[in-house]
């Protein structure tokens, strides 16, 4: 009896016969939102797309994992003094060693060979290792610190006021680096010796506490000038404009809705000025105003190794090519984070 009943034309009621689930392959045709990422995110999937960076990264985590348990496995230390074992080759034993070794003793072979004082050279290349890398990863740190909170003042704030901070970068760039680097460390470790003199400090010495801060003093307006630049254009959004009309302080404004956009320039700028800083420390060493003997740098490794230069040219070759290593990985792992986290500059 049902079947004589039609249903009105303007009825809202569905006929569930006319449809069929949807298929596999419909229902994927549907996915064309991408996945839910974050800057960093995002940044990090094109950076693990980077070869050479990757390849860098792999290398300076093999340099960092062997400067870190290579003391716990090499029995010598970085002043420890091997009697009649001067200038030995590479896993070539003194007479001594020879003599233990024919006891039947165990005796840790000289990986690198000993310097002209006995020490092992192994042991000390990695030492030289540790403090070039932490000169280097301290100062950069000093360098952002200084160089942001710098710029992001003179940025924000704009008028009479970054004119003033600007003039003051450009005396500073003027300066002679190389010659103001040396009148600097020269004079701060003459006075800070008295000044860290039973502190905790002083076990780094003066020399490298001096480097931290001549490096902090000379090498933070580029950073500076490089966040300026970036706040420049962002003040001028629309967020940033909501946030002054509903009172938001100068400094959160700063740190919660400026510094944040210009974290791409943050990250490139602070990879890329660590090799630098190790440059610096490695040319002060050499020149003797780097970190205090009998603790080692790279560049004071280097500089001991010109005297037996034609004898004993691996004594040079070992720093160097360590040196060289670290930069190259360092400025590769710029470059990559340079691609990934800011796409625009891609070549």
């Amino acid at each position: 009896m049902a079947e004589n009943f039609k249903k009105s034309p303007l009825s809202a009621q569905v006929d569930l016969s006319k449809f069929a689930p949807a298929t596999d392959e419909e229902k994927r045709q549907q996915d064309v939102m991408g996945e839910s990422t974050t800057f960093f995110k995002d940044g990090m999937r094109r950076l693990r797309k980077n070869p050479l960076a990757m390849g860098a990264i792999v290398v300076l985590v093999l340099i960092i994992l062997i400067i870190i348990f290579a003391p716990m496995v090499v029995p010598y230390g970085y002043a420890e003094i091997v009697k009649g074992a001067s200038n030995l080759g590479p896993f070539e034993y003194s007479s001594s060693e020879q003599a233990s070794i024919a006891a039947g003793e165990s005796v840790f072979p000289h990986i690198f060979g000993t310097d002209s004082l006995g020490r092992d050279y192994f042991i000390r290349v990695v030492y030289g290792t540790r403090v070039s890398l932490c000169v280097g990863l301290f100062a950069s740190l000093m360098v952002l610190l200084i160089g942001m909170v710098y710029g992001s003042i003179s940025g924000y704030l704009g008028g009479m006021v970054d004119m003033i901070m600007m003039r003051i970068v450009d005396v500073i760039y003027s300066l002679p680096d190389m010659l103001i680097i040396i009148l600097l460390s020269v004079v701060l470790n003459e006075t800070l010796g008295d000044v860290i003199k039973g502190t905790i400090l002083a076990k780094l010495g003066t020399n490298m506490i001096s480097l931290f801060i001549v490096y902090g003093l000379l090498y933070w307006v580029s950073m500076a000038r490089l966040i300026r630049g970036q706040i420049l254009t962002i003040k001028q959004n629309e967020y940033v404009l909501a946030a002054q009309c509903i009172g938001t302080s100068t400094g959160r404004i700063i740190s919660r809705h400026i510094l944040p956009n210009c974290l791409s320039v943050i990250i490139i700028t602070t990879a890329l000025q660590i090799p630098s800083a190790i440059f610096t420390e490695s040319y002060l060493s050499f020149l003797g105003l780097g970190v205090s003997a009998p603790m080692p740098s790279l560049g004071s490794l280097a500089n001991d190794a010109r005297s037996g230069l034609q004898s004993y040219p691996l004594k040079l070759i070992f720093p160097a090519v360590t040196i060289c290593l670290i930069v190259l990985a360092l400025n590769l792992l710029g470059d990559g984070l340079r691609d990934a986290f800011d796409p625009k500059l891609q070549r």
